[in-house]
């Protein structure tokens, strides 16, 4: 997959600019689909290009103009045979800090113990956010109400994938620090 398809579904939400997208990316999308602001511009005229987007541009008083982004009807139909395609491969993990473990007999075991309590530290900061943005959509209801209401119910359950997806992230860190404890008052 390429980052095509998480662009053309963060604009299912509505027009919106470059800035706006990325923020979009950081907050949702993040936590399957990451990439930076210089991707996702680079990716955004691409599409423009290809006439899967429209792109508009908005004067402003003070500021550089901007440009606006919408979904076409092609985007849309690309967006729509993609969603009903099966994946072409299962999901795969690519993790650097595994491969430190992997490697990590023989290395001073507290600086193993950092990376894992780094690790800790951002998973829970996260998580934290992942839930003020749940929080945000269910904006006090209960998610049965939310979702008998909502237009999109994609973009809430890809948050519970994030959610999940840290949740298990924080419990394989505080084991893997427990064994650590344990090997380190063994040996």
């Amino acid at each position: 997959m390429s980052l095509k398809y998480a662009v053309l579904a963060a604009l299912l939400e509505g027009e919106a600019s470059g800035y706006e997208l990325s923020k979009v990316f950081d907050v949702s999308l993040a936590n399957f689909w990451p990439a930076t602001p210089q991707q996702l511009y680079r990716e955004l005229e691409r599409l423009a290009q290809d006439g899967l987007i429209e792109a508009r541009v908005v004067q402003q008083e003070r500021r550089p103009n901007k440009r606006m982004f919408t979904l076409t009807e092609a985007g849309r139909a690309d967006l729509d045979a993609f969603a009903a395609t099966p994946p072409r491969r299962p999901t795969v993990i690519r993790d650097e800090l595994l491969i430190r473990i992997q490697a990590m007999d023989g290395v001073d075991p507290e600086a193993t113990r950092a990376l894992v309590e780094e690790r800790l530290t951002w998973s829970r900061a996260k998580l934290d956010r992942y839930r003020r943005v749940r929080d945000r959509l269910l904006d006090g209801r209960t998610e049965e109400a939310y979702l008998t209401g909502a237009d999109r119910i994609g973009p809430y359950l890809t948050l519970l994938a994030g959610i999940a997806f840290e949740e298990t992230n924080q419990a394989w860190c505080e084991r893997a620090l427990l064994l650590m404890r344990r090997r380190t008052a063994v040996g």
